[in-house]
């Protein structure tokens, strides 16, 4: 297998580019739908990301992991896992309709998108399997990269189109292309296509794996300790820069605060998009002069400082500052925190083990809001606090969690990897 076939990139970086689209275009405006339009709380809105996180976590860690592992048909579970939630998807809509109430139509969406999800978990394990079946370890950062670069314009493009579908670019009410069901039609469709590129990818698997410069595996350089304590740094990490992620569009429209129309919400989102493609480019060059380790750190501190830029912003202009940072941190911690998983990681439990990696990363899109920053929120504006207030002292708290993760993997990865390496 060639690593680096142009018709194997092609249909990867294809493949991404429509994800990514249909998550920008879809997510970045359903916490709006479901906390202004079907009018839950705070905490109540963060379920649409926590139960889905934690169906698609468990099923990746608990079924589909071990199903990959032993079948080794990754190609197969991302095609089928795309198909199936494409249908769901559309199902998903007219049973979204079907309720009395807006309250309950709210709760709908967010049970039946943790279904969809146990299909689609499918999918997101056997895609990050892959991407090290593929490339050998010492060009996954510079591929993961790649990727999120070519994948970030297509999140311009869904976001473009989401914020446009959301109010029907200012004609109808806002909430109107989730209500009427254009924002789920084109989501689903994006789903379908993306199938197509798929079929230019190998199907990968464990006998698909790649020489590397190390001369030697994964598991025979690092105990099974190092990985655990690795996913409790990254979880933290994750949990606490994804805490607010799905509250940030109700906070920039809040009035008292930056008041923002979607139009201008879609350009704060996608100056972080716009980061992404050029950090995304550069990942590879910064993580082969500095290393996994010190990049991910740099990653994070980053991380950290966009939480306070963007929650404490005063106008459109900081909070793009804040998430010109948050672009970077992103591809920064996604590509470099991949790059030593994959080194962690044996090439036979691939499958199994990427499905606890990754519960980390989407798990943290909700959990963390959901247990912690939205309650306390909720809790802050019962007792009196100004909205604005309340959300700012969840950035904070944000602020607070990732540190606690960075000084874990500051330990993990200077005192426990590195006399690992010295001993073997």
């Amino acid at each position: 297998m060639k690593s680096s076939s142009y018709y194997v990139f092609t249909g990867l970086s294809s493949f991404q580019i429509l994800a990514m689209f249909r998550r920008g275009l879809f997510y970045t405006f359903l916490s709006l739908y479901i906390r202004e339009f079907l009018g839950l709380s705070v905490t109540e809105t963060t379920l649409f990301a926590t139960v889905p996180m934690v169906a698609s976590s468990l099923c990746q860690m608990f079924v589909w992991g071990a199903v990959s592992d032993r079948l080794q048909v990754r190609r197969t579970m991302i095609i089928v896992g795309e198909v199936m939630a494409a249908i769901g998807t559309i199902a998903l809509w007219y049973v979204h309709l079907m309720p009395e109430t807006k309250r309950m139509s709210g709760y709908t969406i967010i049970v039946g998108l943790g279904i969809i999800e146990i299909f689609w978990s499918m999918s997101n394990v056997s895609w990050s399997a892959l991407i090290s079946d593929i490339y050998a370890e010492e060009d996954r950062s510079k591929v993961q990269g790649q990727l999120l670069s070519i994948g970030a314009v297509g999140r311009i493009i869904g976001v473009y189109i989401g914020s446009a579908l959301y109010d029907g670019l200012g004609a109808y009410y806002k909430g109107w292309g989730f209500h009427e069901g254009s924002l789920f039609f084109v989501a689903a469709g994006a789903m379908m296509l993306s199938t197509v590129p798929m079929l230019f990818v190998p199907e990968g698997g464990g006998a698909a794996e790649p020489p590397s410069s190390a001369g030697t595996t994964p598991s025979a350089r690092y105990p099974f300790r190092a990985f655990v304590f690795f996913l409790t740094a990254i979880a933290l990490i994750n949990f606490g820069r994804n805490a607010m992620a799905v509250l940030r569009a109700p906070f920039l429209s809040l009035d008292p605060g930056l008041a923002l129309s979607p139009v201008r919400i879609q350009w704060v989102v996608n100056v972080q998009s716009v980061t992404m493609i050029v950090m995304g480019a550069l990942i590879g060059t910064v993580v082969r002069r500095m290393g996994n380790a010190k990049t991910l750190l740099i990653g994070t501190i980053t991380a950290m400082t966009s939480l306070l830029v963007f929650g404490f912003a005063g106008n459109i202009y900081v909070a793009c500052t804040g998430n010109v940072l948050a672009g970077a941190s992103e591809s920064i911690i996604v590509a470099s925190s991949y790059a030593l998983a994959s080194i962690l990681i044996p090439a036979r439990k691939r499958g199994r083990y990427f499905g606890w990696f990754n519960a980390t990363y989407f798990m943290s899109w909700g959990i963390g809001g959901t247990v912690v920053i939205a309650p306390m929120i909720d809790a802050l504006i019962h007792f009196g606090s100004t909205q604005l207030d309340a959300y700012r002292a969840g950035f904070a708290m944000s602020v607070v969690i990732t540190g606690t993760g960075l000084g874990l993997m500051a330990y993990l990865l200077f005192a426990v990897m590195k006399t690992q390496r010295r001993d073997h």
